[in-house]
């Protein structure tokens, strides 16, 4: 075989070598390249099965609450509509739905201190949690409800008035009403607003009749904002404003 004969067969040789070790060997650094960070380690804790778990859950979930009007709500409603946002999880000190444990301590304060706690705000949790509509009894309702599948026995105030359907008594829920939102002002006058009980103060704007005074009171009049600020029902103001009107005659 002549000295370019020989040259040939070996560059043949290299081209032959070449395709078959080079053209896989790109193939595989290539598919490596583009599949790089994608290789999944089953020992990592991102692969344990709450971590999948937690990661196929929905963006959002919407849960359905009985409706019905102002101050009907059942604790079982609060919870899911406002509660449960923190106590299913435990979220920020919160003790957890159903810990008897965590509970305890708190079961052993007494029904009064737990509503006095969840109404007004304590610690991180804000008042009412954080849902300013909530009448004072529905947020009994959902400590109670809480409470009781913890182990207390509290029992959940009973709906009443129109929110059960009936007429309103000023004398229980319009003073409920009157002390949560009213006596801010008529307690002791504040910005002109006339005193509980002062009947002189009274006399002048009860002189076209009460109805036409729980109008006015209703859609606001000088400082005080319509219904006094109160967010519920205008059957429930009505109620918190004979009760004051009934107080001064």
């Amino acid at each position: 075989m002549g000295g370019s004969s020989a040259s040939a067969f070996k560059s043949a040789i290299g081209i032959i070598l070449t395709a078959l070790i080079g053209v896989p060997l790109f193939a595989y650094l290539a598919i490596k390249l583009a599949t790089s960070g994608m290789s999944t380690d089953v020992t990592s804790s991102t692969m344990t099965k709450e971590a999948v778990a937690a990661r196929l859950q929905p963006v959002a979930v919407v849960k359905i609450v009985d409706g019905g009007p102002p101050g009907s709500k059942s604790g079982k409603a609060v919870y899911e509509s406002v509660c449960m946002s923190c106590h299913d999880a435990g979220l920020a000190g919160a003790p957890k739905f159903a810990d008897a444990g965590a509970w305890a301590g708190r079961i052993g304060q007494g029904f009064e201190t737990l509503v006095k706690h969840a109404i007004g705000g304590f610690n991180a949790m804000p008042a009412k949690g954080g849902a300013a509509d909530l009448t004072d009894d529905e947020v009994k309702r959902a400590v109670a409800y809480m409470g009781n599948a913890a182990g207390a026995k509290f029992e959940e105030p009973k709906v009443a008035g129109a929110a059960a359907g009936g007429a309103i008594d000023p004398a229980v829920k319009g003073k409920e009403i009157y002390a949560s939102v009213c006596m801010a002002c008529h307690d002791s006058g504040v910005a002109g607003a006339p005193k509980f009980g002062d009947k002189a103060a009274w006399a002048p704007r009860l002189k076209d009749g009460v109805d036409s005074a729980i109008a006015i009171a209703v859609k606001g009049i000088g400082a005080m904002p319509a219904k006094g600020g109160y967010s519920g029902s205008d059957e429930e103001f009505k109620a918190a404003a004979l009760y004051l009107i009934n107080a001064s005659k």
